[in-house]
């Protein structure tokens, strides 16, 4: 700031025209020199002050600008380094998501291989219940015994119990029904029926037939008392005499024209027949052909009832062991596991 010296004011001609007194005009002049320096003194000091205040004003504005400078290059570092870290954590963050990810996938194919693992146990273990039932069930068809499926079933229902799968519940649950069905259910006695069989077929050699000459039908005469007189010579002599005269004729009531045609030599091809009949009845048996024996069987009965005599014992006999042979062949159907082999079949679907 400068202070400009005002020029002094010429005098005008009224006080150039006046005398000046010179005492007068020189104290102005000095006053006017005091003033001067006063005001000079004054703007030094305040230029010096103003100049001290503007250079405190740039020495502080250059250290904010060196510490702005400074601070920017701190916060260019730090946005660097802040943007080198966002990078990195982001590729960091990416390999993690990869890893995750990867994780996951592998998460889900061990689940799906445990699953597979599972399912795989359960299928070979309903597989193998199966083949088991099914072998037994033959097994029992061919004995005619119920003891190789209540073996198989009871062995079944301990894999169950092992494995401890809840979709086998219901197999479980089948396999408990028809245990208590085979305990439960009569089977006929195959040994007893093959020696009963075997009899029939020894005894169709000795059954008379019905038109047989010289056959006494309808018992034993009763036996007279002899006299006391009569010796025991000669009562043999009277009994022979009487047999033979019972032999010479005989009237007897033949049911069956047939069996009244039947001639000797053919009685012989009706035995064969007969012992056929219960041979292959016999092989029904063991071959469990049921209903085959079956028809055989009453076709043997047909033939003892029709072409041997029904008075004769060992006709009566014949027949009564056929009755029983018959008897027993209705209960001799083994009892079907029907119920363990469909809750197979759904276990093996999968349902």
């Amino acid at each position: 700031m400068t202070v400009e010296a005002e020029t002094p004011v010429p005098p005008t001609p009224a006080a150039a025209a006046e005398p000046a007194h010179p005492a007068t005009g020189l104290l102005t002049r000095e006053r006017w020199l005091q003033v001067l320096a006063v005001v000079a003194v004054l703007a030094l000091a305040s230029t010096a002050l103003l100049w001290q205040k503007v250079s405190g004003m740039q020495q502080q504005l250059a250290r904010q600008s060196a510490d702005s400078g400074a601070n920017a290059a701190e916060a260019r570092v730090g946005a660097k380094q802040a943007q080198e870290l966002a990078m990195e954590t982001a590729a960091k963050l990416a390999v993690t998501d990869a890893k995750v990810a990867e994780v996951a996938l592998q998460r889900s194919q061990l689940e799906e291989l445990m699953q597979s693992l599972s399912r795989s146990r359960d299928e070979n273990l309903v597989v193998d219940i199966e083949s088991a039932v099914r072998l037994a069930q033959q097994q029992a068809q061919l004995t005619g015994s119920v003891e190789p499926l209540l073996a198989a079933l009871r062995s079944a229902d301990a894999r169950i119990a092992r494995a401890a799968q809840p979709r086998l519940t219901p197999l479980q649950r089948a396999i408990a029904r028809d245990l208590a069905k085979l305990k439960s259910s009569v089977v006929a006695d195959t040994p007893a029926m093959l020696v009963k069989l075997d009899e029939l077929v020894l005894l169709a050699d000795e059954l008379p037939v019905v038109n047989a000459v010289g056959a006494v039908r309808g018992g034993e005469s009763p036996k007279r008392k002899p006299d006391e007189a009569l010796g025991q010579w000669s009562l043999r002599w009277v009994q022979a005499l009487q047999d033979e005269i019972r032999t010479l004729v005989r009237v007897s009531r033949i049911e069956e024209p047939d069996a009244a045609l039947l001639a000797p030599e053919q009685a012989f091809f009706v035995r064969e027949n007969l012992k056929l009949r219960l041979l292959n009845a016999r092989l029904g048996v063991i071959s469990r052909q049921i209903d085959s024996a079956r028809s055989d069987l009453a076709t043997a009965s047909v033939s003892v009832s029709k072409y041997f005599d029904p008075s004769a014992r060992k006709t009566q006999t014949a027949a009564a062991l056929l009755q029983q042979v018959q008897s027993q062949m209705r209960v001799m159907e083994l009892p079907r596991v029907d119920d363990t082999l469909a809750a197979l079949t759904t276990a093996a679907a999968g349902r």
